[in-house]
């Protein structure tokens, strides 16, 4: 594969870092005592509503971030080799380098950019990081919301390894993100349900700057990606993200091929 971009993309580098500070200037909520906190969110799939971007928060009372290079939970034995894929798309979004049989693309949401956008990509960006910060161009070649997806395709590749499409489910589902524009991080919870193209997910915390990340099953395989949700503080409602089979089937691009997990 190619290797990172040179010098002249680095300057682009102060964009990225002032936009991590507008987002980051929003407030987190107050923490709300555990015993009002609900345990069991209702059912998300009795009554299915028209999808539609209103706000990305966390689920509880307080966020429950790890840094990439500090996590040892449940998915350690997989993340690692997985999240050299995820990357911070012009400061406000994430994304994920995605293996395609017509070549490695990243999979956004489509409410990030718009069809034929140059977006401007940044790999590495985490707290004690664990190589250089990658710094590259792309031109979104498709983008649409019903399903929410953009994909962008790479002026230079990085050498990091694709991450694999799925349709398997997992009882834990983990995403790693930007959120806020923040250093890469990780936030793990619990597999919902899948309906109307959908798949959902509780104790799993998302902010402004999640969008686009992907959903990854146990295997660290990607099953959708982050577009919208509702919980809130008292863990109550859950987050959401369209499905990798909705994504594939509406997009020219990818094949029902590229979904090597079924």
């Amino acid at each position: 594969m190619a290797t990172r971009p040179h010098g002249p993309s680095l300057k682009l580098w102060g964009p990225i870092l002032a936009g991590t500070v507008f987002l980051g200037a929003a407030a987190c909520g107050k923490s709300v005592p555990a015993e009002e906190i609900t345990e069991d969110p209702a059912p998300v799939c009795v009554k299915t509503k028209s999808p539609e971007v209103r706000r990305l928060t966390q689920c509880g009372p307080t966020a429950d971030f790890t840094p990439i290079n500090s996590y040892q939970g449940e998915f350690a034995d997989v993340i690692q080799t997985r999240e050299d894929a995820v990357v911070l798309i012009d400061g406000r979004c994430t994304g994920t380098l995605i293996e395609a049989s017509a070549g490695p693309v990243v999979v956004t949401a489509g409410h990030c950019v718009g069809l034929g956008d140059r977006s401007l990509l940044v790999f590495n960006f985490e707290d004690a990081a664990d190589g250089d910060t990658l710094v590259t161009e792309g031109t979104v070649i498709e983008q649409s919301l019903a399903p929410d997806y953009a994909l962008i395709q790479l002026d230079v590749l990085p050498a990091v390894t694709p991450v694999l499409l799925s349709t398997v489910a997992t009882e834990r589902l983990a995403i790693i993100q930007h959120p806020r524009g923040r250093p890469k991080v990780i936030a793990e919870g619990r597999y919902l349900d899948a309906c109307d193209q959908l798949v959902y997910y509780s104790d799993l915390d998302t902010l402004v700057g999640s969008s686009g990340a992907g959903v990854l099953n146990r295997q660290g395989h990607l099953l959708g990606i982050h577009t919208d949700g509702d919980c809130d503080e008292r863990g109550r409602g859950s987050n959401r993200g369209w499905t990798t089979e909705a994504i594939v089937e509406a997009s020219p691009y990818l094949q029902s091929a590229d979904i090597v997990e079924r």
